[in-house]
Parts: C-alpha cells; sequence; structure tokens
C-alpha cells in the first residue's frame, strides 16, 4: 500500500504541477485582455503550484512517514481544489488516492515479532 501512496502522490503532483500551469496561463491571458477577475485565477495558480509541490513530497515520503503522507496530501488535494478548482480535479483525485493508501499502509507496515 505505500508503493501506492507513493505512486499516486508523485503523479497527483505531476498533473497538479501542469494544471496549475494551465491556470497560470489562462490568468495571464485574462489578464492581457484586462478581464475582471484575471488575478484571482493567477493567485490561484501560483497556489496550486505551491500544493502541488507539497502533495508531491507528501507522495514522496510515503515509505518512510506514511501518517505525515496522508496529511500531506490531504491538504494538497482539497487546498488545490478551492484554489482553481476545476482544473484540479484529476489531481485531487489522485491525492486522495494517495491519502487513503497511505493511511492504509500505515497499519500494515507494523508487525509483531516474537521470540
Amino acid at each position: 500500500m505505500r508503493i501506492a501512496a507513493l505512486v499516486f502522490g508523485v503523479l497527483g503532483g505531476l498533473v497538479g504541477l501542469v494544471a496549475a500551469f494551465l491556470a497560470l496561463g489562462v490568468g495571464g491571458l485574462a489578464a492581457a485582455f484586462a478581464a475582471e477577475g484575471a488575478g484571482l485565477v493567477v493567485g490561484g495558480g501560483l497556489a496550486a503550484v505551491v500544493l502541488a509541490a507539497l502533495g508531491t513530497v507528501g507522495g514522496a515520503l510515503a515509505l518512510s512517514r506514511p501518517g505525515v503522507s496522508a496529511v500531506l496530501q490531504l491538504i494538497a488535494g482539497l487546498g488545490g481544489l478551492l484554489a482553481i478548482w476545476l482544473f484540479w480535479i484529476p489531481s485531487a483525485a489522485l491525492f486522495g488516492l494517495g491519502a487513503l493508501t497511505a493511511a492504509l499502509g500505515r497499519r500494515s507496515g507494523r508487525t509483531l515479532i516474537t521470540t
């Protein structure tokens, strides 16, 4: 389960970076045409870049610290939905699966050794 959390977290981060740069491009294009709310889209895109990096770090921590990994991926998934909502849906799904598998991997990693 921990390897699945790692894969989901890293893929979610990559998809999230693509979505963030897409939002930044749309916001920049809107700013070029002086559309209202363009600054809000650009700000959401910048926040999404940070959240994608946070989720990628969460995915990378899945093998050593699955509890921390689950929390970071959950924060990244929900925060990205608030920042750029529709662009972030595939990444939120991947981060959600990563958080779930990291939380489940946390329990399966502990074994009792008796002599």
